[in-house]
């Protein structure tokens, strides 16, 4: 793996590293279903249904996984480097303190998803639809959101270090706590902020964006505004 170079616009914002993954010629999965702490490498997950797999703790390294059912799938504490995961579905996919290095994430559907302190470092998502996805004390490092619909995330707590949201929605999300460097959101097509405004210091918004966002940041404050 081999990730691009930082770097830095008039802004001062530092880019995000991005993963580019190369897989080496990989062979299929004919198990059945996961095993807890198994060892995964050089596999693929070709329409594998994953409901209901019990996969705590396993390690998953030059793997992918495309068209995926992850329904209910249990995976806190895995591990996922060099992976890349392609049209994965389900609801409730359990990912609590997992983590995802060199890692891209492509046209997903999922909702539900707990990554509540997990740890993403040089990880693309792109595209898709996630709901409800719950990154709350998460540590987020070079991760980059792009086409993507986000409804109600969670980063409640979460740390996020040169993290771009580009060309993506963000509905309802709820930054309370969150601690943010280098964090740009000016290319957010719709954000939308329910929770934790005040806590955008480290973050950098366009002037359009700065306009929508000033009802809440005066909210912030205790300022009245009236005509």
């Amino acid at each position: 793996m081999a990730a691009s170079g930082r770097k830095k616009s008039t802004t001062g914002v530092t880019a995000a590293r991005r993963p580019e993954v190369r897989l080496p010629p990989l062979v299929p999965w004919d198990g059945d279903g996961l095993e807890p702490d198994g060892d995964y490498d050089g596999v693929r997950f070709d329409g594998t249904d994953l409901t209901d797999a019990s996969g705590r703790g396993a390690r998953f390294m030059d793997c992918a996984l495309d068209g995926c059912a992850l329904d209910r799938a249990e995976l806190a504490r895995a591990r996922f480097i060099e992976a890349v995961l392609t049209g994965v579905r389900g609801v409730g996919t359990d990912l609590a303190e997992a983590s995802l290095r060199d890692v891209e994430v492509v046209d997903a559907r999922l909702g539900g998803v707990q990554l509540h302190g997990a740890v993403l470092e040089r990880v693309v998502v792109r595209g898709g639809k996630i709901d409800y996805l719950n990154l709350r004390k998460a540590r987020l490092k070079d991760v980059v959101f792009e086409g993507c619909v986000l409804s109600e995330p969670d980063f409640g707590d979460a740390h996020l270090v040169r993290v771009e949201f580009r060309d993506c929605v963000l509905k309802r999300a709820d930054f309370s706590s969150a601690r943010m460097e280098s964090v740009d959101l000016r290319t957010v097509a719709e954000l939308d902020i329910a929770r934790g405004v005040d806590r955008l210091a480290g973050a950098v918004i366009s002037p359009v964006q700065l306009m929508e966002l000033a009802p809440a940041f005066a909210a912030q404050i205790g300022v009245r505004v009236e005509a």
